[in-house]
Protein backbone atom coordinates (compact mmCIF):
# COMPACT_ATOMS: atom_id res chain seq x y z
CA UNK A 1 0.00 0.00 0.00
CA UNK A 2 2.86 2.38 0.87
CA UNK A 3 4.51 1.63 -2.47
CA UNK A 4 1.24 2.29 -4.27
CA UNK A 5 0.89 5.62 -2.45
CA UNK A 6 4.41 6.64 -3.47
CA UNK A 7 3.73 5.77 -7.11
CA UNK A 8 0.46 7.71 -7.01
CA UNK A 9 2.18 10.76 -5.54
CA UNK A 10 4.90 10.65 -8.19
CA UNK A 11 2.25 10.37 -10.87
CA UNK A 12 0.46 13.44 -9.54
CA UNK A 13 3.73 15.42 -9.50
CA UNK A 14 4.45 14.44 -13.10
CA UNK A 15 0.94 15.40 -14.21
CA UNK A 16 1.15 18.76 -12.45
CA UNK A 17 4.58 19.46 -13.96
CA UNK A 18 3.30 18.61 -17.42
CA UNK A 19 0.26 20.80 -16.87
CA UNK A 20 2.48 23.67 -15.77
CA UNK A 21 4.65 23.30 -18.85
CA UNK A 22 1.58 23.17 -21.10
CA UNK A 23 0.23 26.32 -19.44
CA UNK A 24 3.55 28.07 -20.01
CA UNK A 25 3.55 27.07 -23.67
CA UNK A 26 -0.03 28.26 -24.15
CA UNK A 27 0.41 31.61 -22.41
CA UNK A 28 3.38 33.62 -23.71
CA UNK A 29 4.73 36.47 -21.63
CA UNK A 30 4.39 39.94 -23.13
CA UNK A 31 7.40 42.00 -22.09
CA UNK A 32 7.49 45.73 -22.79
CA UNK A 33 11.04 46.96 -22.43
CA UNK A 34 13.34 49.74 -23.50
CA UNK A 35 15.07 49.87 -26.85
CA UNK A 36 18.42 49.81 -25.03
CA UNK A 37 17.95 46.24 -23.78
CA UNK A 38 17.01 45.16 -27.32
CA UNK A 39 19.61 47.20 -29.25
CA UNK A 40 22.47 46.14 -26.98
CA UNK A 41 21.74 42.45 -27.54
CA UNK A 42 21.20 41.74 -23.84
CA UNK A 43 17.77 40.18 -24.33
CA UNK A 44 19.19 37.72 -26.84
CA UNK A 45 21.47 36.50 -24.05
CA UNK A 46 18.92 36.61 -21.22
CA UNK A 47 15.70 35.19 -22.62
CA UNK A 48 16.63 31.88 -24.34
CA UNK A 49 17.87 30.22 -21.08
CA UNK A 50 14.69 31.33 -19.29
CA UNK A 51 12.50 30.00 -22.08
CA UNK A 52 14.38 26.70 -22.15
CA UNK A 53 14.11 26.20 -18.40
CA UNK A 54 10.47 27.22 -17.96
CA UNK A 55 8.72 26.49 -21.25
CA UNK A 56 7.49 30.07 -21.49
CA UNK A 57 7.87 32.09 -24.67
CA UNK A 58 8.60 35.79 -24.20
CA UNK A 59 7.22 38.25 -26.75
CA UNK A 60 9.36 41.40 -26.62
CA UNK A 61 7.98 44.85 -27.39
CA UNK A 62 10.92 47.28 -27.45
CA UNK A 63 9.77 50.89 -27.01
CA UNK A 64 10.62 53.90 -24.88
CA UNK A 65 10.00 53.73 -21.13
CA UNK A 66 7.01 56.07 -21.30
CA UNK A 67 5.26 53.98 -23.94
CA UNK A 68 6.14 50.74 -22.15
CA UNK A 69 4.51 52.00 -18.96
CA UNK A 70 1.45 53.20 -20.89
CA UNK A 71 1.06 49.78 -22.47
CA UNK A 72 1.28 48.20 -19.02
CA UNK A 73 -1.18 50.75 -17.60
CA UNK A 74 -3.66 49.70 -20.28
CA UNK A 75 -3.17 46.00 -19.56
CA UNK A 76 -1.62 45.31 -22.96
CA UNK A 77 1.51 43.62 -21.56
CA UNK A 78 2.28 41.41 -18.60
CA UNK A 79 5.57 42.84 -17.36
CA UNK A 80 7.76 45.90 -17.96
CA UNK A 81 11.54 46.33 -17.81
CA UNK A 82 12.39 50.04 -17.88
CA UNK A 83 14.85 52.64 -16.58
CA UNK A 84 13.03 55.58 -15.02
CA UNK A 85 12.83 54.97 -11.23
CA UNK A 86 10.59 57.96 -10.48
CA UNK A 87 8.06 56.95 -13.15
CA UNK A 88 8.32 53.30 -12.04
CA UNK A 89 7.51 54.18 -8.42
CA UNK A 90 4.55 56.29 -9.52
CA UNK A 91 3.31 53.41 -11.70
CA UNK A 92 3.32 51.08 -8.68
CA UNK A 93 1.92 53.62 -6.24
CA UNK A 94 -1.24 54.20 -8.27
CA UNK A 95 -1.84 50.46 -8.53
CA UNK A 96 -0.88 49.64 -12.12
CA UNK A 97 2.06 47.41 -11.16
CA UNK A 98 3.25 45.16 -8.35
CA UNK A 99 6.45 43.50 -7.16
CA UNK A 100 8.93 45.96 -8.62
CA UNK A 101 12.51 44.72 -8.36
CA UNK A 102 15.84 46.42 -9.01
CA UNK A 103 17.45 44.55 -11.89
CA UNK A 104 20.68 46.11 -13.17
CA UNK A 105 22.35 49.36 -14.12
CA UNK A 106 24.64 50.96 -16.62
CA UNK A 107 25.28 54.62 -17.33
CA UNK A 108 24.50 57.36 -19.79
CA UNK A 109 27.12 59.14 -21.85
CA UNK A 110 27.11 62.24 -24.04
CA UNK A 111 28.49 61.56 -27.49
CA UNK A 112 29.23 63.93 -30.33
CA UNK A 113 31.39 64.70 -33.35
CA UNK A 114 35.17 64.44 -33.14
CA UNK A 115 35.69 68.17 -33.76
CA UNK A 116 33.50 68.90 -30.72
CA UNK A 117 32.33 72.44 -31.63
CA UNK A 118 30.84 73.02 -28.17
CA UNK A 119 34.13 72.00 -26.46
CA UNK A 120 32.56 69.60 -23.96
CA UNK A 121 35.13 66.81 -24.11
CA UNK A 122 36.24 65.86 -20.61
CA UNK A 123 33.73 68.12 -18.81
CA UNK A 124 32.93 66.35 -15.53
CA UNK A 125 29.50 67.93 -15.02
CA UNK A 126 26.96 66.64 -17.57
CA UNK A 127 24.63 69.61 -17.04
CA UNK A 128 27.49 72.05 -17.59
CA UNK A 129 28.35 70.20 -20.80
CA UNK A 130 24.80 70.63 -22.08
CA UNK A 131 24.94 74.30 -21.14
CA UNK A 132 27.98 74.66 -23.41
CA UNK A 133 26.08 72.93 -26.23
CA UNK A 134 23.24 75.45 -25.83
CA UNK A 135 25.60 78.43 -25.67
CA UNK A 136 27.37 77.29 -28.83
CA UNK A 137 23.99 76.51 -30.45
CA UNK A 138 25.50 73.24 -31.59
CA UNK A 139 23.13 70.60 -32.91
CA UNK A 140 21.70 68.31 -30.25
CA UNK A 141 19.58 65.34 -31.32
CA UNK A 142 17.04 64.25 -28.71
CA UNK A 143 15.03 61.05 -28.67
CA UNK A 144 11.99 63.14 -27.77
CA UNK A 145 9.97 59.99 -27.06
CA UNK A 146 9.28 60.10 -23.30
CA UNK A 147 11.76 57.25 -22.83
CA UNK A 148 13.95 56.84 -19.77
CA UNK A 149 16.79 58.39 -21.75
CA UNK A 150 14.62 61.34 -22.74
CA UNK A 151 13.54 61.81 -19.10
CA UNK A 152 17.18 61.85 -18.01
CA UNK A 153 18.08 64.32 -20.74
CA UNK A 154 15.21 66.61 -19.68
CA UNK A 155 16.43 66.51 -16.08
CA UNK A 156 19.94 67.48 -17.21
CA UNK A 157 18.63 70.44 -19.22
CA UNK A 158 16.68 71.55 -16.15
CA UNK A 159 19.81 71.26 -14.01
CA UNK A 160 21.60 73.42 -16.57
CA UNK A 161 18.78 76.02 -16.45
CA UNK A 162 18.38 75.67 -20.21
CA UNK A 163 15.19 75.29 -22.22
CA UNK A 164 16.40 73.70 -25.46
CA UNK A 165 14.75 74.90 -28.67
CA UNK A 166 14.98 74.76 -32.44
CA UNK A 167 16.85 75.19 -34.68
CA UNK A 168 19.84 73.71 -32.82
CA UNK A 169 17.71 71.26 -30.79
CA UNK A 170 15.90 68.51 -32.70
CA UNK A 171 13.52 65.91 -31.27
CA UNK A 172 13.28 62.88 -33.53
CA UNK A 173 10.79 60.66 -31.67
CA UNK A 174 12.93 57.57 -32.28
CA UNK A 175 14.57 54.81 -30.26
CA UNK A 176 18.16 54.94 -29.10
CA UNK A 177 19.68 53.18 -32.09
CA UNK A 178 18.04 55.39 -34.67
CA UNK A 179 18.75 58.53 -32.63
CA UNK A 180 22.45 57.67 -32.58
CA UNK A 181 22.38 57.13 -36.33
CA UNK A 182 20.75 60.52 -36.92
CA UNK A 183 23.21 62.28 -34.60
CA UNK A 184 26.06 60.62 -36.48
CA UNK A 185 24.66 61.57 -39.89
CA UNK A 186 24.13 65.20 -38.82
CA UNK A 187 27.35 65.52 -36.75
CA UNK A 188 25.34 66.36 -33.65
CA UNK A 189 25.47 65.60 -29.95
CA UNK A 190 23.15 63.23 -28.12
CA UNK A 191 22.67 61.46 -24.81
CA UNK A 192 22.91 57.66 -25.04
CA UNK A 193 22.98 54.64 -22.81
CA UNK A 194 26.37 53.00 -22.84
CA UNK A 195 25.03 49.58 -23.84
CA UNK A 196 23.50 50.75 -27.11
CA UNK A 197 26.55 52.91 -27.80
CA UNK A 198 28.93 49.97 -27.42
CA UNK A 199 26.76 47.82 -29.65
CA UNK A 200 26.68 50.45 -32.42
CA UNK A 201 29.84 52.51 -32.09
CA UNK A 202 31.68 50.91 -35.00
CA UNK A 203 28.95 52.17 -37.34
CA UNK A 204 28.92 55.74 -36.01
CA UNK A 205 31.04 58.85 -36.58
CA UNK A 206 30.74 59.93 -32.96
CA UNK A 207 32.95 59.86 -29.86
CA UNK A 208 32.28 59.63 -26.14
CA UNK A 209 32.81 63.16 -24.83
CA UNK A 210 31.24 63.23 -21.36
CA UNK A 211 30.99 60.35 -18.90
CA UNK A 212 31.34 59.52 -15.23
CA UNK A 213 29.01 62.12 -13.68
CA UNK A 214 26.98 60.44 -10.92
CA UNK A 215 23.85 61.99 -12.44
CA UNK A 216 24.42 59.73 -15.46
CA UNK A 217 23.75 56.60 -13.38
CA UNK A 218 21.10 54.53 -15.19
CA UNK A 219 19.25 51.88 -13.10
CA UNK A 220 16.72 49.43 -14.55
CA UNK A 221 13.73 47.93 -12.79
CA UNK A 222 11.25 45.18 -13.66
CA UNK A 223 7.57 45.28 -12.66
CA UNK A 224 4.64 42.87 -13.01
CA UNK A 225 1.35 44.35 -14.15
CA UNK A 226 -1.24 44.25 -11.35
CA UNK A 227 -3.49 41.17 -11.79
CA UNK A 228 -6.13 42.68 -9.51
CA UNK A 229 -6.61 45.45 -12.06
CA UNK A 230 -6.09 43.34 -15.17
CA UNK A 231 -7.20 39.74 -14.45
CA UNK A 232 -6.46 38.56 -18.00
CA UNK A 233 -2.72 39.23 -17.85
CA UNK A 234 -0.22 36.41 -17.51
CA UNK A 235 0.73 37.14 -13.92
CA UNK A 236 2.32 33.71 -13.24
CA UNK A 237 4.50 34.18 -16.31
CA UNK A 238 5.43 37.73 -15.32
CA UNK A 239 6.46 36.59 -11.85
CA UNK A 240 8.40 33.63 -13.26
CA UNK A 241 10.36 36.01 -15.49
CA UNK A 242 11.01 38.46 -12.63
CA UNK A 243 12.14 35.62 -10.34
CA UNK A 244 14.52 34.23 -12.96
CA UNK A 245 16.03 37.57 -14.05
CA UNK A 246 16.73 38.48 -10.42
CA UNK A 247 18.10 35.02 -9.56
CA UNK A 248 21.78 34.17 -9.35
CA UNK A 249 21.68 32.60 -12.82
CA UNK A 250 19.91 35.55 -14.44
CA UNK A 251 22.12 38.10 -12.75
CA UNK A 252 25.23 36.19 -13.80
CA UNK A 253 24.20 36.55 -17.44
CA UNK A 254 23.71 40.29 -16.89
CA UNK A 255 27.15 40.56 -15.31
CA UNK A 256 28.92 38.49 -17.97
CA UNK A 257 27.32 40.13 -21.00
CA UNK A 258 30.06 42.00 -22.88
CA UNK A 259 30.83 43.61 -26.21
CA UNK A 260 34.49 43.69 -27.25
CA UNK A 261 35.48 42.71 -23.73
CA UNK A 262 33.55 45.56 -22.10
CA UNK A 263 30.69 44.76 -19.69
CA UNK A 264 27.49 46.61 -20.56
CA UNK A 265 25.40 46.17 -17.41
CA UNK A 266 25.99 45.45 -13.74
CA UNK A 267 23.56 43.39 -11.64
CA UNK A 268 21.58 45.00 -8.84
CA UNK A 269 19.40 42.15 -7.55
CA UNK A 270 22.23 39.73 -6.72
CA UNK A 271 25.88 40.45 -6.07
CA UNK A 272 27.64 38.04 -8.43
CA UNK A 273 31.27 37.65 -7.45
CA UNK A 274 32.33 35.07 -10.02
CA UNK A 275 31.23 34.02 -13.47
CA UNK A 276 28.58 31.30 -13.49
CA UNK A 277 28.22 29.07 -16.53
CA UNK A 278 24.66 28.76 -17.81
CA UNK A 279 23.94 25.60 -19.76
Amino acid sequence: MRRFGTILLLSVVVVLAQAGLANAEQHPIRLATTTSTENSGLLRALLPPFEQQTGYTVHVIAVGTGKALRMARDGNVDVVMVHAPKAERAFVEVGHGVNRRDLMYNDFIIVGPADDPAHIHGVADAAAALSRVATARSLFVSRGDDSGTHKKESALWAAANVTPAAPWYREVGQGMGRTLQIASELAGYTLADRGTWLAMRDKLSLQVLVEGDTRLFNPYGIIAVNPARYPDINYPGAMALIAWLTSVDGQAIVRNFEIDGQPLFKPLAVKVETSIAID
